[in-house]
């Protein structure tokens, strides 16, 4: 079986610090990246036909120039489709029913080159055309896209799915049938049944501690065993948001109870924090208990001894589990989400919120007289390091989530003396991550009352409008209208998409400008299906989808007996760092844009994880959404 680590999926791609500008480590150069596209007078041949370059071995590849959202638009939101084609002046659309019949027609906008893709594009645009229907397909020039609806319910059913994937990736609990269906369903992982080791007595690695301790749960990161602090922080964070954001806007119905299939269907309450809560409970799991060393701390992770093949299901794991080392990193994703928490679940469950508080207390606490613990980032051996040696953007989101719940001084005090209270760095172009969560803390201060100064909040909103504002001029320079640079082609570039969309979702809730609603509904349209694959990465939604990615127990590509990964998840993306095997081999000389092959063994391509499929849930709930009146 190969054995595929994840160490450079782990290493943060674009850390800054307040005084860092917007420089990134891990930016690439366009213009030595871009390849030529075989061009035949006209439209072009996408990538993937005869003769193109040998990005296009991905057997998903584009097969038609005319690039549309394969799942389809809304009727009431923008409707544009990106063209592939040298020719200098703009053609003719039509718009064509399932009938065949011309529901409307127009002429393409000459865009020129895209840096990204390295293609000459035109757009066209039908977004004046409000009918629904099923089947449409746009013609240009004799070219066909890809078939699509047009419909209001469109995002509905990915709103379930998107979600559902967090109890497909649950840990330590039976993920049953009657909910997921019987090519899903499998037994309990890591709880000590042979041949697992279990999760629920692990010790630590040698020399970090002299105990065992119970971190059963939670949700596996991604296509490994491993569970990791901050990964999960950041990931629970955008759920529990996801539905704070919903009931400002007073539709959280929709995540409300009994609106997914989860064993805790019906107790009274909302569906999103019963899934959230299955992690937040690991993580309160792995806080070091009181009397041992670094009390109040949060392990870093827990994970297997040695990497594990592919395919393994997770209770057929036989490798020994390990506690590694507290860092404060994980402490603050710990004291940012039990906080978060506090706020959140207290009108359902004032029990469980005060339980939070308290563990966020004492993790702030705890972080504060350990500052600059950090994870190594040699420690990559069965799982990834997530190291992290910047952890003042954690200081400061940990102290507004604490500083939202309490309102008390010495948290605002925290806030308003870190750098990251003022820094134009803590929303950047390439977006946040789990390394970079200053922006987590700037969204919470935008959008949850509190009792900073009004001048100050002014000053906190404009800068996720202004932000907001800079992503939209990136889409609008661009072919394909995606809210990242051509240099942000990075390991999961979709979450760094989606982590940009939710701060245009962020800034339409707090403007009502349709403006931004539209970035957020063309950043979904980029994940579906207008990109230069012609391929949607959401598995189960478009004509063609991403449906190998990087798992070791759906891995349906090695083992014809297992399933590919459900409806509703999303792959990493393009990543022009070319960081596995596969990659190297497929897709030497690739446009940045076109750096992913939908093949298992492309971990840095094509892996899902917990925090990438965190914020496509919460976007797909934004737009589910109907409009305001």
């Amino acid at each position: 079986m190969l054995m595929f680590p994840h160490v450079h999926r782990r290493r943060p791609t674009n850390r800054r610090t307040p005084s860092a500008g917007t420089a990134s480590a891990g930016r690439r150069g366009a213009a030595g990246l871009l390849t030529a596209v075989l061009l035949t007078g006209g439209l072009a041949l996408a990538p993937g036909a005869a003769g193109a370059p040998s990005a296009a071995a991905d057997p998903a590849a584009a097969t038609t120039p005319v690039r549309v959202n394969q799942a389809g638009y809304l009727p009431d939101g923008p409707k544009r489709a990106t063209v592939v084609t040298t020719a200098t002046e703009p053609l003719n659309w039509q718009l064509r029913s399932a009938s065949g019949a011309t529901a409307a027609s127009g002429r393409t906008v000459v865009r020129g080159v895209d840096a990204a893709s390295g293609e000459a594009t035109h757009v066209a645009d039908f977004s004046l055309f409000r009918k629904t229907g099923a089947g449409f397909v746009l013609v240009v020039d004799g070219w066909s896209s890809a078939p699509f609806d047009i419909r209001a319910d469109l995002y509905d059913g990915l709103r379930s799915d998107a979600l559902a994937f967090f109890y497909h990736q649950r840990s330590g609990t039976p993920i049953e049938a009657s909910l997921v269906g019987p090519a899903y369903a499998r037994p309990a992982g890591h709880l000590g049944v042979a041949p697992n080791q279990g999760d629920t007595n692990v010790p630590c690695q040698a020399g970090v501690c002299d105990h065992t301790q119970d971190v059963r749960g939670g949700w596996y990161d991604a296509g490994d065993h491993g569970k990791y602090v901050v990964n999960g922080g950041i990931s629970v964070w955008t759920l529990v948001d996801s539905f704070a954001r919903a009931k400002r806007a007073g539709t959280a119905s929709a995540l409300g109870d009994s609106t997914q299939r989860i064993p805790e269907r019906g107790n009274g309450v909302p569906d999103v924090l019963d899934e959230a809560r299955w992690e937040l409970d690991f993580l309160m799991r792995m806080q070091v208990p009181e009397g041992k060393p670094y009390a109040g701390m949060a392990f870093h992770k827990i994970h297997d001894a040695a990497w594990t093949g592919i395919p393994t299901r997770p209770e057929l794991d036989p490798q020994p589990r390990e506690l590694h080392r507290p860092s404060t990193a994980a402490t603050l994703n710990l004291a940012a989400t039990a906080a978060q928490c506090a706020r959140v679940f207290r009108p359902y469950d004032a029990a469980y919120a005060k339980r939070c508080l308290s563990v966020a207390r004492t993790a702030w606490t705890a972080a504060k007289a350990n500052p600059e613990l950090y994870a190594p980032d040699s420690d990559s051996t069965g799982g990834g390091p997530y190291n992290d040696t910047q952890v003042t953007d954690d200081f400061y989101w940990a102290a507004t989530e604490l500083y939202a719940a309490t309102g008390e001084r010495a948290y605002r005090d925290a806030v308003t003396s870190s750098p990251w209270h003022t820094s134009a760095d803590a929303l950047t172009p390439t977006g946040f991550n789990w390394a970079d969560t200053a922006a987590l803390g700037r969204l919470t201060l935008a959008t949850v009352p509190n009792g900073l100064p009004a001048s100050d909040i002014r000053r906190v909103r404009a800068s996720v409008t202004a932000a907001a504002d800079g992503h939209l001029a990136t889409m609008a320079g661009q072919g394909y209208a995606v809210p990242i640079p051509a240099n942000g082609y990075v390991w999961g570039s979709n979450s760094q998409v989606t982590n940009n969309a939710i701060v245009m979702a962020t800034a339409y809730g707090l403007t009502g400008q349709q403006r931004y609603r539209a970035g957020v509904l063309e950043s979904m349209d980029y994940l579906l299906g207008r990109n230069t694959l012609d391929l949607s990465y959401v598995t189960g939604y478009g004509d063609t989808y991403a449906k190998n990615q990087h798992h070791r127990f759906w891995a349906h590509q090695y083992d014809a007996s297992l399933p590919n990964p459900p409806a509703g998840s999303l792959a990493g993306g393009p990543n022009s760092g070319l960081q596995d095997p596969v990659a190297q081999e497929h897709l030497t000389g690739c446009a940045p844009a076109a750096c992913y092959i939908d093949d298992i063994g492309s971990y840095s391509t094509n892996e899902v994880t917990i925090n990438w499929n965190a914020p496509l849930a919460w976007l797909a709930a934004f737009t589910a959404e109907r409009p305001r009146g």
